[in-house]
C-alpha cells in the first residue's frame, strides 16, 4: 500500500535547484518533503501562500531558508508539482517568485488541456 498522500513531481528547474545545493541541505529538504507526503501537517514544512494557489516546501538548515514552490493537480491522481526553488534571503517571500510559480501553474494546466485533445 502507498503511504503517501500525494506524488511529488519535480519540474526541470526544481531539479536543477536541488542539484545545485550542498548534499546535506538537499537531504534535509528531501526528509521534510517525505514528512509532508506521509501526512504531517506543519506550516513550518509546507504552507499555502496567501492570495495564490502556490504552496511552498519550507526547510531551514544551518540558518539558511530553502523554499521549493509548488501547486496541486488532483484531476486524476493527487500530484504536487514543484516548479522551482530559492534560497530565501529576507523575511518575506519575494512576490516575483510567487508570480513565477503562478505563471508556470497556469501554463501547466493550459498545456494539460491541449494534451487531452
Amino acid at each position: 500500500m502507498n503511504d503517501k498522500l500525494f506524488r511529488l513531481v519535480l519540474m526541470d528547474e526544481a531539479v536543477d535547484f536541488l542539484r545545485a545545493l550542498p548534499v546535506k541541505a538537499r537531504d534535509k529538504i528531501a526528509y521534510n518533503i517525505r514528512r509532508v507526503e506521509r501526512g504531517e501537517r506543519d506550516n513550518e514544512l509546507f504552507k499555502k501562500l496567501e492570495g495564490s494557489e502556490i504552496w511552498e516546501f519550507r526547510t531551514l538548515y544551518f540558518r539558511t531558508a530553502y523554499r521549493l514552490f509548488a501547486f496541486w493537480d488532483t484531476e486524476k491522481e493527487t500530484l504536487v508539482i514543484a516548479t522551482h526553488g530559492i534560497v530565501k534571503k529576507s523575511q518575506k517571500t519575494p512576490s516575483k517568485e510567487i508570480e513565477k510559480a503562478e505563471k508556470i501553474r497556469i501554463e501547466y494546466f493550459k498545456n494539460k488541456q491541449l494534451w487531452k485533445k
